[in-house]
């Protein structure tokens, strides 16, 4: 599985491109005008499904120029982040050898690729770490040692599932959100505080969502809101595993933007891809 970032959430004849690019391997579109992003989830049992991630790639560097993007999220490139994920029946050491078929790939349709997850060496690169260093004192990994000058350059990884979950918050400053943000951070959540319209945003990624899940981590960010503000709504970005909503009580679904359709397994087994 992979949910590939893209940089583009307003321009709906290249969000089409996109999505044809994706083919019948695309199991849900997430599009955020605000951010000015969209996510596709992708799921094959095919040998060539890496391949498919250079052909979006392509689509996004033909018709996404990051020198006019503006939007609320930070960005490293067009395609920008490439984060393959195994389903049940996979392994992460498939995930890894998918990752790095795609960065080598990129590599020579002109685009420097950064990796992230288990390294060749034994270590761990975060991706707020690759996007910390990069173009700093990280150099890519494959592709020209500079971006491109206007597709950017690309992180690609390789990671167990995580939950990519916005809380939408209303009565807030920015500088009140980003401190919420900052005290919701754990080593199972990484969190940014960002100001979209009408509101202010608490964008989560739920990296270990089993032992954090979306209800606990709703209630530290309502505990720590000021008295005048409180959550307006929750916004599940992509899919769910099946495993999460295992450990949310469903009186929290509706609450928290989760159902049975929304997950991994449901949405694979649409399109025919098997998990297990």
């Amino acid at each position: 599985m992979c949910a590939a970032n893209l940089s583009e959430g307003r321009d709906h004849a290249v969000l089409a491109a996109l999505r044809a690019s994706a083919g019948d391997a695309l199991c849900d579109t997430h599009v955020d005008v605000d951010h000015h992003r969209c996510v596709l989830t992708m799921a094959s049992a095919a040998p060539g499904f890496p391949a498919r991630l250079l052909d979006l790639a392509q689509v996004a560097t033909d018709l996404i120029d990051l020198r006019a993007h503006r939007g609320v999220h930070p960005r490293l490139g067009a395609l920008d982040v490439v984060p393959f994920a195994p389903l049940h029946g996979t392994s992460l050491d498939e995930a890894v050898a998918a990752r790095d078929e795609v960065a080598a790939g990129l590599g020579l349709l002109g685009i420097p690729a950064f990796r992230y997850g288990p390294l060749a060496d034994g270590t761990t690169r975060s991706l707020p770490e690759l996007r910390r260093r990069a173009f700093v004192d990280l150099s890519p990994d494959a592709g020209p040692p500079e971006p491109h000058p206007t597709a950017g350059a690309t992180a690609v990884g390789a990671r167990l599932p995580l939950v990519a979950w916005n809380a939408w918050v209303q009565g807030a400053s920015l500088e009140e959100t980003r401190r919420v943000a900052a005290s919701v951070r754990t080593v199972h959540v990484r969190a940014l505080g960002l100001e979209v319209e009408g509101a202010t945003q608490v964008s989560c990624n739920l990296v270990d969502p089993v032992t954090e899940p979306p209800h606990v981590v709703f209630s530290r960010i309502e505990a720590l809101l000021p008295e005048h503000a409180h959550v307006v709504r929750c916004e599940l970005v992509g899919l769910v595993p099946d495993r999460v909503l295992d450990v949310v009580p469903r009186s929290w679904w509706e609450r928290l933007d989760l159902s049975e359709e929304r997950s991994v397994e449901w949405a694979a087994a649409r399109i025919g891809v098997g998990t297990g």
